[in-house]
């Protein structure tokens, strides 16, 4: 037996609307579902998914197990190798300052930034790992 992947991500935000303006406008993930004052869901690539809850709201379990967690978070979305440059244009339009950018011993590379809450998103090109997917 073994694991396959990592199918969901939660992130704890303070604003749902902002979450969604700014992983669906400015990421350009589609929303999947949400609910209003609890939380969002974004598709990511093909097969995973991004939650963003309220940390409060969640906290309260009376819908799903709670999910236990508040503060700020870090995850990485996999792009594409030849279009970090886009993407780094696309964030400093929209505003969003790049905190880091790093190439990694392995290969790779990536660019790191804030979204509204706070969390750490990292944009990273394939090669971080050295995985037989790519990544």
């Amino acid at each position: 037996m073994r694991i396959n992947a990592i199918i969901e991500t939660a992130i704890y935000v303070d604003d749902l609307q902002t979450a969604e303006a700014f992983y669906g406008t400015i990421l350009g993930l589609r929303v999947m579902g949400q609910e209003p004052g609890r939380r969002v869901f974004f598709q990511v690539g093909a097969s995973s998914v991004l939650l963003a809850f309220i940390a409060d709201a969640t906290l309260k379990g009376d819908r799903l197990p709670s999910h236990g967690a508040k503060g700020l978070g870090h995850f990485a979305l996999g792009i594409n190798a030849d279009e970090l440059d886009d993407w780094r244009h696309r964030l400093q339009e929209s505003g969003v300052v790049i905190e880091q950018e790093v190439e990694w011993p392995r290969g790779g590379k990536s660019v790191y930034f804030r979204d509204p809450a706070g969390n750490s998103v990292e944009l990273v090109k394939p090669g971080v790992w050295g995985l037989p997917s790519g990544w």
